[in-house]
């Protein structure tokens, strides 16, 4: 089986911005790039924050309403440091927390949610950014079509890795569900099969039905107890 990787799923051609890039120019570039961050490099091109939409609003929420309508905008004293300011690394979030093209998918979508964040920087040994991956990226995987699924669970899981007879187990795929049909040699066996199919790409579910021709974990606790 061949599993997805960031290096697999990752935006290679990452617009970044320096430290000093104006508040108005970043948002120019989101806009017209139609994205919603940007990491923000120093002067040795080495991440040191990231600018999201999110923190532009920040800065924009401190300006006076120019209709006049809601609550007079606070002191920028009150805010966050930097919301007043008007560069790159005045508006910044950080840390920034990364990913490494190495990673898997399930390592890289653990740290969004531990870290809460949307999106991570993929850096290589030098902290340079070499990619971008985001929630989006990672739901691809959730798009591969039933055919390729089923296949790759017919070949690589049921016939390279586990060396199974072609038609011991029938497999069927509808939006991504699994659902096993047949009869493995050894009971032992089809928690295996289980867990390798859904650890398949794309795979969000599946409906075991298998059965065994030999209950060798009956045979291996009688051993156990005499």
């Amino acid at each position: 089986m061949r599993h997805r990787f960031v290096d697999d799923l990752m935006t290679r051609d990452v617009t970044s911005v320096q430290a000093d890039t104006p508040f108005k120019e970043i948002a120019v570039i989101l806009a017209e790039q139609e994205i919603s961050a940007v990491p923000v490099l120093d002067g040795s091109g080495r991440l040191i924050g990231l600018v999201s939409e999110a923190d532009l609003l920040r800065k924009e929420a401190a300006q006076a309403d120019p209709e006049g309508r809601g609550p007079a905008p606070r002191p920028a004293s009150e805010f966050e440091p930097g919301v007043a300011a008007a560069t790159a690394q005045d508006v910044m979030s950080t840390p920034v927390f990364t990913a490494h093209s190495g990673w898997s998918v399930v390592e890289a979508a653990r740290a969004m949610k531990e870290h809460r964040v949307k999106r991570l920087p993929v850096v290589d040994d030098t902290d340079r950014v070499i990619g971008m991956v985001s929630r989006r990226d990672l739901l691809r995987l959730f798009l591969r079509s039933d055919r390729a699924i089923r296949e790759e669970i017919e070949y690589d899981v049921l016939r390279s890795t586990l060396s199974l007879d072609p038609g011991a187990v029938q497999v069927h795929v509808v939006d991504g569900v699994v659902t096993l049909d047949g009869r493995v040699p050894r009971r032992s066996l089809v928690p295996v099969v289980e867990r390798l199919c859904r650890g398949a790409d794309g795979v969000v579910g599946l409906d075991s039905r298998l059965g065994f021709e030999e209950d060798d974990t009956r045979r291996a606790t009688i051993r156990t107890e005499g």
